[in-house]
């Protein structure tokens, strides 16, 4: 299951237009930096095509995560508004789409609904986050393996929603 379906599950259609109209397309070449670990972010991020590592400078800068199409990149900065903890490169020419972190707060500061939306969208996300990794660290007795079965069953209801939403967006994108 693609993480950003979780967050793009919690938005109603008025939140996702204004992410839409909010946003910009953002190519990464390969090779390319995303976010450099320890220097602030301007944008959250969305993967559109593409994949995208993350490496740690204190783990030897080896690659600890994969992102692909559908993921969030840039959520845990914005949050704790402190620098970001790895790095993320572009593994091949990528596209994102960036929401403009000035935009994003101040849309969160003025519209109480959209910012409900939104930090319940993160909290999700986070939350299957941190399951999935204490799954890869052999906490779970399942396993890690994402399945919809495993889904939070609060946004099994919205999934074919944000499904379309994202599916959207793309065929947007590619048409640009």
């Amino acid at each position: 299951m693609k993480r950003a379906l979780y967050m793009l599950a919690q938005f109603s259609d008025r939140d996702f237009d204004w992410l839409m109209a909010a946003g910009k397309r953002r190519e990464i070449p390969a090779q390319g930096v995303l976010i450099r670990e320890g220097e602030p972010t301007d944008a959250f991020y969305i993967v559109l095509d593409g994949a995208l590592m993350v490496c740690v400078d204190r783990m030897g800068s080896d690659e600890i995560a994969r992102l692909s199409p559908g993921e969030i990149v840039g959520e845990i900065s914005f949050v704790d508004a402190r620098p970001p903890t790895a790095t993320v490169k572009a593994v091949e020419n990528t596209l994102v789409w960036a929401i403009p972190r000035s935009k994003l707060a101040a849309k969160l500061l003025q519209d109480v609904e959209f910012a409900s939306h939104f930090y319940h969208a993160i909290a999700v996300f986070l939350s299957d986050r941190l399951r999935d990794t204490v799954g890869r660290l052999g906490y779970d007795k399942g396993g890690a393996d994402e399945n919809e079965s495993d889904v939070n069953p609060h946004i099994v209801d919205n999934l074919d929603l944000a499904k379309a939403r994202l599916a959207w967006l793309l065929n947007r994108l590619r048409g640009s």
